[in-house]
């Protein structure tokens, strides 16, 4: 067996101070864990801070801001007075100790039914601010060893997609308690105004995200739903802000009132736009070219999103909000496209993923689940310990170096961690009392317990046994909350959406299906295509994105896996045959809504902040960072012809860069949509 330390040191140069600095932060930890009696600032010094610290100066400025990012973390460092000097300020004789339990997860042991259930929960944030903390919390509960390794039911596979970067940014601004500044569209003026926010809490109502914060301009609580932000969400330096005390974001949210019911009147292309023209409440004749379509509607906003996708098929009369606001996400499309080029360039690598900077709390972070989860998990292989850490090999390994030279200051060989490894598989015998990972953070309290609260409204969980989700969803959100303690404040300001279906008739029918291993047969409205088709399938799972259901099937008429929405399921029924066999739902959660092949298109997408979101919703191939905050995206989709749409609909905050003609096309399709509204009264609303 060879301990880890046999490995030359491959370390850059910056490597090397945040190594240094890591080692430091956890020798320091670890000395100050394993004292009864506690250690005096000159036993600190000469032992953990030996290399570090040039004079007495350094040392006490070095020590002060380590014992701060400590307490981030959760510890609490005692200080202890000699009793012969009661009374007397002498720092020689103070000693410092962290008690064995402080920031320790409580033992959470869980059965096989509530880790699918939570696991469920988790995975709902998919790729939000809480997706990682969801994660994170996870891997603690693993690390704990009270985690069972279970499957996630085939059936069901609900998940969410907040709005985008605002939520992310909001989210961060939640739990540092720092005030937020945004671009904000007033229902009230139609004006776009400048906000300045105290962010207490976040949540969703009628498909729509809310902040709800101090608005420092008008002195009073107000909401702001995050569609009607228009510029990136950014801190407000230098100033911070305590929230309400017991603040709960649901019951804030219930206070909202669905918006009224209107009508838009629009203008739509003679044989086009089926999925517009199914929700019609009237439908007459114009002239041989468009008829007049009435649609209801409650959000604008959310109905001019469509409405621009559709550019230059649709037109709207009315009423004025809404037309306004499909024009300006035209217009903001096209002014987008008209700035300045950037230069197309990706990193070496083949996917460049968009992540911070690591740091050396980023780094202790992963080491103090790093230890635990490897004394719970002797001998697994060493690519399986960096694959669930969502890390290379290398970066392992780097971390395992630390981790072998770090120890108690006495320096004993007995003294340090002992992880050592045979055939790449990974064992520890010494763990130095970081056998159990640190509690919950306030963002990992949240993500579990809100995503628990929006899987309650679920009707089923195949996989699981018809009595079971309901009793196993209430006892592990009884044992989560207990486990978070005083972390699951910021659950009370995060109140999360029900992820129940709509369209439950069609729910039920496939959940049995899938159950029963038969196919259906569908009659499906395809809005790209803008046609309806019949088709036999082979149902595989259900899975959700917000509050839009999908399932995944194995296509008869394709010979391949296709994703269809239940909102455009005309008709769903048995076959009377069974599911073929062809294909299976084994692939990683989530269901990619998008399967790659041969045909598709590569295109090169500039991305404004706000739209940063779309670089994983699209799935992207390579990214690269832009100055600005942007982004470039280099992203495959199935069909050209859809581009203009997708371009138009997230007006001003994605462009296409390459290739050239994609490009000139979307603008001659943005250019002639824009022009119907081309006269002074539709300028003056844009």
């Amino acid at each position: 067996m060879t301990r880890l330390a046999a490995f030359q040191p491959d370390f850059s140069n910056v490597a090397t101070v945040s190594a240094s600095r890591t080692e430091r932060l956890l020798n320091l930890l670890l000395a100050l864990l394993n004292t009864r009696v506690g250690l005096p600032r000159s036993v600190l010094r000469e032992k953990v801070y030996h290399d570090s610290a040039e004079n007495d100066v350094a040392f006490g400025r070095m020590f002060e801001r380590d014992k701060v990012d400590l307490k981030q973390f959760g510890f609490e460092i005692e200080t202890l007075t000699d009793p012969r000097h009661f009374g007397v300020d002498d720092p020689a004789s103070t000693r410092y100790r962290i008690g064995k339990d402080s920031n320790r997860l409580p033992d959470v042991n869980l059965t096989p039914a509530e880790c699918t259930v939570l696991l469920l929960a988790a995975q709902l944030w998919e790729r939000a601010a809480l997706g990682s903390a969801a994660a994170n919390a996870v891997r603690k509960l693993q690390a704990a060893g009270g985690f069972t390794e279970v499957d996630l039911p085939a059936g069901v596979q609900p998940r969410i997609k907040p709005a985008g970067q605002a939520f992310d940014d909001v989210v961060a601004a939640m739990h540092g308690n720092h005030p937020v500044r945004f671009g904000y569209l007033a229902v009230s003026t139609g004006r776009e105004e400048v906000r300045e926010v105290e962010p207490w809490g976040l949540g969703s109502r009628f498909g729509q995200w809310y902040l709800v914060g101090f608005d420092r301009g008008r002195g009073a609580k107000r909401l702001f739903r995050l569609s009607r932000m228009t510029t990136a969400v950014t801190v407000v330096p230098g100033t911070s802000f305590e929230p309400p005390v017991a603040f709960n974001a649901r019951a804030e949210l219930d206070t909202l009132h669905e918006l009224p019911v209107q009508r838009a009147a629009l203008s739509v292309d003679k044989d086009r736009l089926l999925a517009l023209r199914k929700r019609a409440v009237e439908t007459a004749p114009v002239d041989s070219t468009r008829d007049r379509v009435m649609v209801e509607f409650r959000d604008p906003e959310v109905l001019a999103e469509e409405l621009a996708s559709y550019g230059p098929h649709v037109k709207v009369d009315g009423p004025d909000e809404l037309r306004a606001a499909v024009v300006r996400r035209l217009r903001g499309a096209l002014d987008f496209d008209a700035e300045p080029p950037v230069p197309v360039a990706f990193p070496e690598a083949a996917r460049a993923q968009r992540a911070r900077k690591r740091t050396s709390e980023d780094q202790l972070a992963r080491m103090l689940q790093l230890v635990p989860f490897l004394v719970h998990h002797q001998g697994l292989h060493i690519q399986e310990v960096a694959d669930h850490f969502g890390i290379t090999r290398k970066a392992l390994i780097d971390d395992l170096k630390i981790l072998i030279c770090s120890g108690l200051p006495e320096g004993y060989p007995d003294d340090l961690l002992d992880i050592q490894w045979e055939n790449d598989h990974v064992y520890i015998s010494e763990h130095l009392d970081l056998n159990r990972p640190l509690r919950f953070s306030e963002d990992e309290a949240a993500a579990l317990l809100t995503g628990l609260a929006m899987l309650g409204d679920l009707p089923a969980l195949a996989g699981i046994s018809e009595d079971e989700p309901g009793s196993a969803l209430e006892s592990v959100t009884i044992k989560l909350t207990g486990a978070a303690g005083q972390a699951g404040r910021l659950a009370g300001a995060v109140a999360g959406q029900s992820v129940e279906p709509e369209q439950s008739q069609a729910f039920a029918v496939i959940t049995q299906a899938i159950r029963d291993g038969r196919q259906l047969r569908l009659k499906y409205l395809s809005r790209q295509r803008d046609e309806l088709t019949e088709r036999d399938v082979d149902p595989l799972r259900l899975y959700s994105l917000d509050n839009t259901w999908y399932f995944e099937a194995y296509c008869h008429s394709k010979a391949g896996i296709r994703n269809f929405r239940l909102d455009r399921v005309e008709i769903v029924e048995p076959n009377g045959r069974p599911a073929s066999g062809t294909a299976t739902a084994e692939q990683d959660f989530p269901a990619r809504l998008f399967t790659p092949s041969d045909d598709d298109v590569l295109v090169v997408l500039h991305l404004a902040r706000q739209g940063l979101g779309l670089a994983d919703d699209y799935y992207a191939e390579r990214t690269a960072q832009l100055p600005d905050g942007g982004l470039l995206a280099e992203v495959r989709f199935g069909t050209a012809e859809w581009l203009p749409m997708f371009v138009s609909q997230h007006g001003g905050s994605v462009r296409i860069l390459d290739p050239g003609a994609l490009r000139d096309q979307t603008r001659a399709w943005l250019n002639v949509a824009v022009e119907q509204y081309d006269s002074p009264s539709d300028r003056a609303a844009g």
